[in-house]
C-alpha cells in the first residue's frame, strides 16, 4: 500500500491563504509545545505527592492510584474521536476550548477538599488533555512545510518524551519548597500561556469530509482503549486472575475486535482505516513508540525505588538524578530528523533502537549497590540517546501515513500507541522487579519473625521500614532488601533488553520505507485516502 503524505499546509492551498512565515511558525512550535508540555506534566506531576494526599484526606492507596490513573485513562480513551472531532470542527477552536476546561480542572483540583472532588477534576483534565495533546502534532502536520516539519516533530516528541521527567522534577521541587497542592500552578500557568499564544499565533484548519462521522466507531474504540487499560493500571494491584481484571480484559478484547471488523465495514468512511496498518510505516511507527515507551516507562518504576531506597536520596535528588537521560532524549529529539535525512528513517531508528537496547544491557550488567549512581548512568544516557533517536522517525512514520483530512487522528493514534506502551512497560516491567525482588529475598529471611518477613517480601520501601524492629538485624535486612531489589533490577532489564533486541531486528527488516513524497494532487488517489477540502483560517 503507498504512503501518504501530508500535502503542502492546507494555509497555502485553500482560499489563497499565504502559508505562515518563519517567524509565525517558530510562535506555532512554541506554542503546541507548550500545550502539550503541560498535559505531559500532568501525566506524572502527582506521583510525588501521594503520601501527601493519603494523609490529608485518610485515603486509601486504592483511591490514591485512582486519582493518578484515572486522569491517563481518560486521556487514553477518548484520544481517538476527539482527534477526529478536531479534524471536522476546527483544530484551533479544539486546542482553545481544551486548554480553557484543562486549566479549569487544574484549578479545581488544587482545590480541592476532598478525594471526589479531586477525581472529577482529573476526569475533567483527562477528557481536555484527549483535546489538547492530538491537535497539537496535527497544527504542525498541517501547518509545516516539508522541509521543516521533520524539524519541528523532533522538537514535539523531545517534549513529549523528557516533559514527563521535567514534569515530575519540577513537582517534586514544589512539593519540598511549598506544598502539594502547588503541583497544579505548573500544568494551569503552562494551559493559560499556551490559550494566549494559540489565540494570536496558531492558525485554524479543518476537513470537510464527504462522510458521516464514525459514530459507532468512536464509540467502540472508548470502550476498547478503556478496558485494555483498565486492566494494565488494576491488574498489578488487583491480581491478574481477579474477577474485575478478567472482566475488563474481555470488554477491551471483544470491543477491539469489534472496533476491527467496524472499521473494515465502513471503509473510506471509517473512524481510522485499519487497512493502512499493511503499511510499513504505519505498523513500524506504531510498534515502535509502543514499545520504546513501554521500557521507558518501565524504567522509571525501577530507578525511582533504587535511587530512593537504595541509596536513600529524597523525591527531589531522584528526579534530578534522571534528568540526564531526559535531556538525552530531547536532544537526539531534534537530531534525529537531520540523521533521518542522511541515512533514512529505518537506519535512524535501527540506531535508536540498538542503542537503547545497549542502554537497558549496561544497566543490567554494572548496576549494584556499592557501584551507585555512576553504575547505571552510562546505560541511561545511551538509553536517552536511543529513545530520542527512535521516537521522531517513528511519529513521523505514522503521521505520513494518514492524509491531511485524518491528521487529528493520525496524532492520536500516536498518542494513544504512547499511553499504550506507557501502561504495558509499568505493569510488565514492575512485576517482573516485584517477582525478582521476591525470589531473591525469600531465601534470606530465615530467622526472622513471620510477620516481618512477609512485610519485607512486599517490597524494597516496606521492608527498610520494618528493619528497625529487628534490632541488631536492622542493617542487615536493608543490605539484604538492597541487592534483592538489584537482583530484580537485573531481571527487568534483560527482560527489557530482550524485547528491545526483538523490535531490533524487526525494524532494520521491516522500517518504515524512504520513499519520496507525493503531490498533493495525488494524495486522493491512494488507496483508503478520503476526499476532503481543507479550510484554514486565521
Amino acid at each position: 500500500m503507498s504512503t501518504h503524505q501530508p500535502p503542502q499546509p492546507a494555509a497555502a492551498q485553500a482560499g489563497g491563504e499565504a502559508a505562515p512565515d518563519p517567524r509565525q511558525l517558530r510562535a506555532i512550535l512554541v506554542t503546541v509545545s507548550i500545550a502539550l508540555m503541560a498535559v505531559i506534566a500532568s501525566v506524572s506531576g502527582l506521583n510525588v505527592a501521594q503520601t501527601h494526599m493519603a494523609v490529608e484526606w485518610g485515603a486509601s492507596q486504592t483511591t490514591i492510584l485512582w486519582i493518578i490513573n484515572i486522569y491517563t485513562l481518560a486521556l487514553a480513551a477518548l484520544l481517538l474521536p476527539l482527534g477526529a472531532i478536531g479534524d471536522r470542527l476546527g483544530r484551533k477552536p479544539m486546542l482553545i476550548t481544551g486548554l480553557i476546561v484543562f486549566g479549569a480542572a487544574g484549578v479545581v483540583a488544587g482545590l480541592a477538599p476532598s478525594a471526589g472532588v479531586m477525581i472529577g477534576a482529573r476526569v475533567a483534565a483527562g477528557i481536555s488533555a484527549a483535546m489538547i495533546m492530538p491537535i497539537t502534532l496535527a497544527v504542525i502536520t498541517s501547518t509545516f512545510p516539508e522541509e521543516e516539519r521533520g524539524k519541528a516533530i523532533g522538537v514535539w516528541t523531545g517534549v513529549a518524551g523528557g516533559g514527563g521527567i521535567l514534569g515530575m522534577f519540577l513537582s517534586a521541587l514544589l512539593v519540598d519548597v511549598a506544598d502539594w497542592r502547588y503541583l497544579f500552578v505548573l500544568p494551569v500557568a503552562l494551559a493559560v500561556v499556551a490559550l494566549v499564544m494559540t489565540l494570536k499565533s496558531v492558525p485554524n484548519s479543518r476537513e470537510h469530509s464527504a462522510h458521516s462521522f464514525d459514530t459507532v466507531g468512536a464509540l467502540l474504540s472508548t470502550v476498547a482503549v478503556t478496558g485494555l487499560i483498565f486492566v494494565l493500571q488494576e491488574g498489578p494491584e488487583r491480581g491478574w486472575t481477579a474477577p474485575v481484571t478478567l472482566t475488563g480484559l474481555a470488554v477491551g478484547v471483544i470491543t477491539a475486535v469489534a472496533f476491527v471488523g467496524w472499521e473494515l465495514r465502513r471503509r473510506d468512511a471509517s473512524l481510522l482505516d485499519v487497512r493502512l496498518f499493511r503499511e510499513r510505516g504505519l505498523a513500524a511507527g506504531s510498534i515502535t513508540l509502543l514499545t520504546v515507551f513501554g521500557v521507558q516507562a518501565g524504567i522509571a518504576v525501577v530507578l525511582f525505588p533504587f535511587f530512593q531506597a537504595v541509596l536513600g536520596w529524597s523525591g527531589l535528588l531522584s528526579t534530578v538524578a534522571m534528568m540526564p537521560m531526559a535531556v538525552m532524549m530531547m536532544i537526539t529529539s531534534g537530531l534525529a530528523p537531520l540523521m533521518a535525512a542522511r541515512t533514512g528513517a529505518r537506519a535512524t531508528m535501527t540506531v535508536g533502537v540498538g542503542l537503547a537496547a545497549l542502554g537497558l544491557a549496561l544497566m543490567a550488567l554494572f548496576v549494584s549497590v556499592d557501584g551507585g549512581y555512576l553504575s547505571i548512568l552510562a546505560g541511561m544516557l545511551a538509553m536517552g540517546t536511543g529513545m530520542g533517536l527512535s521516537m521522531t522517525p517513528s511519529t513521523e512514520a505514522i503521521t505520513r501515513s494518514l492524509p491531511r483530512a485524518k491528521q487529528g487522528v493520525a496524532s492520536a493514534l500516536n498518542d494513544v500507541t504512547r499511553e499504550f506502551g506507557t501502561a504495558l512497560g509499568v505493569a510488565m516491567l514492575g512485576a517482573l522487579l516485584a517477582n525478582g525482588y521476591r525470589g531473591a529475598i525469600d531465601d534470606e529471611l530465615d530467622g526472622l519473625p513471620a510477620g516481618v518477613a512477609d512485610t519485607a517480601r512486599e517490597g524494597i520501601a516496606t521492608a527498610v521500614e520494618i528493619a528497625p524492629s529487628t534490632g541488631g538485624r536492622a542493617q542487615d535486612l536493608i543490605h539484604t532488601a538492597q541487592q534483592s531489589f538489584v537482583d530484580g533490577w537485573q531481571q527487568s532489564m534483560w527482560a527489557g533488553a530482550a524485547v528491545m533486541a526483538v523490535l531490533l531486528v524487526h525494524v532494520a527488516l521491516r522500517g518504515p520505507k524512504d520513499t519520496a513524497h507525493l503531490p498533493a494532487d495525488d494524495e486522493a488517489a491512494t488507496p483508503g485516502a478520503r476526499p476532503a477540502e481543507s479550510v484554514t483560517a486565521p
